[in-house]
This record gives structure tokens, C-alpha cells and sequence, in this order.
């Protein structure tokens, strides 16, 4: 038996058969691709160069003067109002009509200050209403009148970089995490408080990417980041530009990627905050009627055939590289983007569901183009794709109909888990599972995860929650005689190793849910009496030696380095090696590690055969282990031989494993000595 290697890297997507009714389709959108290019940059420029309405529209110091630009192309009057001018109206500080419907204003240098605030008083036929620059980059609210005002960010001395940028890991461990809650206190934590005390964690549990949410400025908390309105703003909440600078700098120096949360999808629907009405039309960055109004997420639609929307957005995309050293982005809630009905309600069961009337080809275009800003300004950068509908293409370069992803998150994984989870697990369908869990497109990288923060979220439970209900809170201690907690340990275990180990391309985790954060998260609203209860992370649970969870913590530390170092899982795809529905066994090799899972609740299995390559195997990780929380059945590092059975017609090489009740082992081969024959 032998396993030749299979290229991990994406194949074309015109290798997709069930693709050749569409291919007409695929060579349209490629068209319009490059015709928005050309219609974006006149062939004047790249589109790098074009992306870059941050450094012409908003507030600028040049010289002995600031200069002020806007796009409000129905407005009738503009004034920049706030601090220099009492908040009132004054004619030194009224912007100018220029062509294409922008504004400017040129004001002396000493009428502005660092820390000044202001804001717009926009005029238009019919009325007139105070706005929030769209380019501002930093927005304040009041403690006392929760009043948002943009503030002037010029310091004497601008942040100075000390750290490279580490290269982009082949294998992206990415940790999912929220600045604000990334603290025990009942409050919001801080980009410095990160940086001095969660940093470290993320460092030594293994991972190597920081994905961090809620970065871009949104008036309610609650929103968990998602109701953006100031684009350019990195949120004032948790501190100053150069606070959050230090943090992706500081994460740099310790070897971690940074990328964020970037909504492009809808905006707040605010309109003293946000984009609503800016100019006093709603149609101006957004639809018209109701296609501009997402139901049910209550806020904005953009218009993604808009030449000053795409100017907007792909700026947006070059601003966060360039201000912020950022590394990439995922991009939050695309299926909500590429179709007129947002993915509500849609089962996708064909693929005549991604080529219908209700595709939005505008935001198809766009997403390719964006892909290409930050690939052109950043080659290294990384951009990730939120779609639950499974469009093909995502992975795919623009030439041939794609929109150049560099990966999409496995949203059918998690879910499947999920649904495990609403069934005893000696019935899992262990085939089902295996499909699932291999289950993508070759045309695409793919990061998969158990949980993120969607499942946690309030009306939601941690897996973990999910696997000890009330056991959760009277039988973690590390005393407890508990069969409900000791099977849901193991599970939770076994789980997170199996979709780890068949991970396509990269692997993500929710900041604490490696130790089983118990609960849900729940930020401040009137519905909990404007708690922060569950807007916190309760670290000491993991480091307090009495209680179980650091027994997953450990785990999950062991896990990432005995899979995911050395690039384990970035040249190979898994090999299924036996799968039993009777037994609950489900043994896999991937890139050289050998993975053998006992699913039954009960029964534990002596010299258990799965035929493998001859040779002698190590022990490299058990999740029985005492120190992970299990009950040390198989003694520790030990080495397995495989034997060989000859037929009539062929020889196997079979492993011979104690395989005990719900406990996975991973084996690597040793390999034999030069000369040695295999």
C-alpha cells in the first residue's frame, strides 16, 4: 500500500465539469471585470494608484494649510463646523463646489489642532442635517451626550514601526478575537491591554494569525462590529490610532499576522454616524428604494455600480495596509453582497442558484477588483471569504470568472458539528461526517473551524456548553467523578483534532473556546440590563488548577504543534484509511501523520488492524493523556511496528492499535534507514 503525494495547491476552475454550462457566464464576468477596470482608471494609472481616494478626500495637512474634501455630489452647501468655529456655521470655513459633485475647504494651519472636533453641516434642497466625514479617520464619542464627532489626528511625532512584517504562514492558525472583550473585567478592554496581556496568549497557544474583529468604528457596541460607520476610523472605544498601530506592531515582533473584519457588505443605517443621507439622498453610496435596506440586518445596501462606491470601498481596502501594516482581511458577509435576496432563505442546491437573475454581478465585480487592489499593494496580504451559498469562483483568479480569494472559510463544517450535536453521538453517521469534513472545491484554499464567534453569540452555546449543559457548572472541577463532563471533554477533544487534521489549507478559533469558554457571549443592550457579564473572556478559568479547562487549553497547544508545525498539512490532502460505522472508528493519514478515532462511547478495542505503510510509528499526540484531561489508558511515547499478512494474491502491512473508548492517537512514521526497503 502506498500513498503517492497529491498536490495541496488549487486546481483551475474551469476543471469544475459541472462549470461547462456556464462557461459563457465565467467569460462575462471576467469581461466586466476588466471593463469596471478600465472605466475605473481611464488607463491613466493602476488600480492600485486608483485606490487611494484616502489621500485626496477627507482632512490632509499640506504645508501651512489643511485641506478638506468631500464627495456629497446633492448637496447644496457644506461647512465644516465644531470646535474652531463654536459649532456654528461660519463662512472662513465654508467648503467650495468642485466638479463631480465634491467639496473643498483650505483652512490655515493654526485653526486646527491635534485633538480638535468637528464635523460636517451638510445642505441640501429641502433641509440640511450634521454628518460624520465619510474619510474621517478618527471618531470620538462624548462621554456625556453619546454624541460621535470626528477629532483631528496629527500628534507631533507620527507612530514609528519597529517591527518586519513576519512572511505569510503556509498554514494559517487564526485566531478570531475581539479587543473590546478581550478582558475579565465588566468592561471594554483596550488596543494597549491586548497587546501587553492577550498578545502573549495568542503567541504560546500556538497560533499565527490574529484575526481581529470590530476594528472599523460602529456606533453601538452590541453590533459586535458589524453596523460599521466610519470606514476609515479604527473604533475610538479601545483607543487611539497609534494605540492600535503598537498592537500590529507589536504582534508582528512576536511573529503573528494581523488581519480584520472588513464590512463591505451593508453600513450602519445612521445618519449622523454613518453614510445614510449623507447628502440628503439615500441613493447616494447605497440603492435606491428597497434593495438599499437589508431586512433583516437593519442597515444600508451599497450600490456596487457606483464609480464613487468602488472608489470608496477599494480605497478602503489600500487604507487599512497602508495606515495600519494590516496583513489582509476577512471579508464579513459576501453572500449577503452577491445576491439581491442576501442568501435568506436560499438552500443552493444547484448551480444554477449562482448564475440567476438574483446574482448581483456588480458585487461579483467588485470583490474581484478589491482582491486585486490588496494583492497589487500587498502581494503577501491575505483575504479570506465569508459565503455560506458555496459560489464557485471565490478562490478563482479573475481571468477565468473568479474573485481571488486567497481562501474561504468551511462554514459547512461547523455546522455539521452542530448538527452532531442534536443527536447521541454513538449515532453519528462517521461517513457523513468524513464528507463533510473533506468535503471542497479543488479550485479553492479553505479554512475550517469547529466554532467561531457565530455559534456563541446571545441564543447560541459553545460547543463545549453544548456537549455539558448544566454539568458545565457544578462538574468542571478537576475532582468531579462526572461521566457527562468526562464525555464531553473527550469529544470536544476528538472534535476539534479531527477538523484540525482534515483542515484544507488553514484552521481558525474563537478566543477561548481552545479551553472551553463556557457560555455565550452577549455585549451590553437593554435586554440584559446593559451587562458585560458576557462581553468578557475568563482567562483565569484556564489557569486555575483546579478546574478542568486548562486540561483543554494544554490540549489544544499540543494539538497545533504535533499537526500544524513544520507545515505538516500544507502539502497534502487526508487519506482516508478505514472507516467502521459499527466500531465508531475513523482512522486518516495527512502529510505523513497517521490519525486513529474511537467514536464508541463504551467499547475500547486490543490490537484494532488499519492496514498502513510497513515501518515502525511513534506516538505523537493522545488526547487520553492525563494532563488533557483523560484517563492515561496508553502509556506515553510509545512506538508501533506494523506486521505484514501475505494472501494468495497480495501482502498487507497492518498497524495494531489499543484503540481506548472516545480518545483519538495521532502516529508518525519513522522514517527507515538509508538502504532500507519499504
Amino acid at each position: 500500500m502506498s500513498f503517492p503525494p497529491i498536490s495541496n495547491a488549487p486546481r483551475r476552475l474551469q476543471d469544475d465539469g459541472w462549470l461547462a454550462p456556464y462557461g459563457a457566464a465565467l467569460r462575462r464576468r471576467s469581461a466586466a471585470v476588466r471593463a469596471w477596470e478600465k472605466r475605473l482608471t481611464g488607463g491613466r494609472c493602476s488600480l492600485a494608484d486608483f485606490a487611494s481616494g484616502h489621500e485626496y478626500f477627507g482632512l490632509h495637512r499640506t504645508g501651512s494649510e489643511w485641506v478638506f474634501r468631500e464627495w456629497a455630489p446633492q448637496a447644496t452647501g457644506v461647512f465644516l463646523i465644531g470646535e474652531p468655529t463654536g459649532w456654528r456655521e461660519a463662512s472662513d470655513f465654508a467648503l467650495r463646489a468642485l466638479p463631480e459633485g465634491c467639496w473643498e475647504g483650505r483652512f490655515p494651519a493654526d485653526c486646527l489642532r491635534h485633538g480638535s472636533l468637528y464635523r460636517l453641516r451638510v445642505h441640501w434642497d429641502g433641509g440640511c442635517g450634521d454628518r460624520i466625514p465619510a474619510y474621517a479617520r478618527r471618531v470620538v464619542q462624548d462621554p456625556e451626550s453619546r454624541l460621535f464627532n470626528a477629532q483631528v489626528w496629527s500628534p507631533a511625532e507620527p507612530y514609528c514601526w519597529r517591527n518586519p512584517i513576519p512572511p505569510p504562514p503556509q498554514t494559517p492558525l487564526v485566531y478570531e478575537c475581539h479587543v473590546g472583550m478581550a478582558q475579565e473585567d465588566a468592561r471594554i478592554g483596550t488596543y494597549d491591554e491586548f497587546r501587553r496581556l492577550t498578545l502573549p496568549r495568542i503567541r504560546d497557544a500556538g497560533y499565527n494569525t490574529l484575526q481581529i474583529m470590530a476594528v472599523q468604528e460602529h456606533p453601538y457596541y452590541g453590533s459586535f462590529g458589524y453596523h460599521v460607520s466610519s470606514f476609515f476610523a479604527a473604533s475610538s472605544r479601545f483607543g487611539t490610532p497609534d494605540a492600535f498601530k503598537a498592537l500590529v506592531d507589536e504582534a508582528h515582533g512576536q511573529g503573528l499576522r494581523v488581519i480584520i473584519d472588513l464590512v463591505h457588505s451593508h453600513a450602519v443605517g445612521n445618519e449622523v454616524e454613518g453614510l445614510a443621507r449623507f447628502d440628503g439622498t439615500s441613493c447616494q453610496y447605497f440603492h435606491e428604494g428597497p434593495r438599499g435596506r437589508h431586512a433583516a440586518w437593519d442597515s444600508c445596501c451599497f450600490d456596487y455600480g457606483k464609480p464613487e462606491v468602488l472608489h470608496f470601498l477599494l480605497s478602503n481596502c489600500r487604507f487599512w495596509l497602508d495606515e495600519y501594516h494590516l496583513d489582509g482581511f476577512r471579508f464579513d458577509g459576501i453572500t449577503s453582497m452577491m445576491y439581491a435576496h442576501h442568501g435568506l432563505g436560499r438552500a443552493f442546491a444547484g448551480y444554477e442558484d449562482y448564475f440567476g437573475q438574483d446574482v448581483d454581478e456588480e458585487a461579483l465585480a467588485y470583490l474581484a477588483l478589491a482582491n486585486r487592489v490588496i494583492h497589487a499593494v500587498r502581494p503577501d496580504a491575505v483575504t479570506i471569504a465569508e459565503d455560506v451559498s458555496g459560489m464557485p469562483g471565490l478562490g478563482a483568479p479573475p481571468d477565468a470568472g473568479g474573485m481571488g480569494f486567497d481562501y474561504r472559510l468551511a462554514l459547512g463544517v461547523t455546522d455539521m458539528w452542530f448538527r452532531m450535536l442534536d443527536m447521541p453521538d454513538e449515532s453519528w453517521p462517521l461517513g457523513g461526517v468524513w464528507h463533510e469534513l473533506v468535503n471542497r472545491r479543488p479550485d479553492e484554499r479553505t479554512i475550517s473551524y469547529v466554532e467561531c464567534h457565530d455559534q456563541a453569540i446571545v441564543g447560541g452555546q459553545t460547543l463545549l456548553y453544548r456537549l455539558l449543559q448544566d454539568a458545565m457548572y457544578d462538574s468542571m472541577h478537576a475532582g468531579s467523578l462526572s461521566l457527562s463532563t468526562d464525555r464531553g471533554m473527550a469529544l470536544h477533544k476528538m472534535i476539534r483534532l479531527a477538523t484540525l487534521a482534515t483542515a484544507g489549507h488553514g484552521y481558525l478559533n474563537f478566543m477561548g473556546n481552545e479551553f472551553g469558554h463556557p457560555e455565550w457571549v452577549d455585549f451590553p443592550r437593554q435586554g440584559n440590563q446593559w451587562s458585560y457579564h458576557h462581553a468578557r473572556r475568563l482567562w483565569s478559568l484556564s489557569e486555575n488548577p483546579a478546574l478542568r479547562y486548562r486540561f483543554l487549553a494544554a490540549f489544544d497547544r499540543a494539538m497545533l504543534s504535533a499537526v500544524a508545525t513544520g507545515n505538516r498539512l500544507a502539502g497534502a490532502r487526508p487519506q482516508l484509511l478505514a472507516i467502521s460505522e459499527a466500531d465508531r472508528i475513523l482512522a486518516f493519514e495527512r502529510g505523513g501523520l497517521f490519525f486513529f478515532l474511537n467514536l464508541h462511547p463504551q467499547r475500547s478495542f486490543t490490537d484494532y488492524p488499519i492496514e498502513a505503510l510497513p515501518g515502525k510509528y511513534r506516538m505523537i499526540l493522545d488526547t487520553d493523556r492525563p494532563e488533557f484531561g483523560g484517563h492515561g489508558r496508553l502509556a506515553p511515547d510509545q512506538t508501533h511496528e506494523t506486521t505484514r499478512t501475505v494472501t494468495d494474491h497480495s501482502q498487507r502491512h497492518l498497524l495494531r492499535l489499543y484503540l481506548p473508548a472516545r480518545s483519538a492517537v495521532v502516529l508518525q512514521r519513522i522514517p527507515p534507514a538509508p538502504g532500507t526497503a519499504t
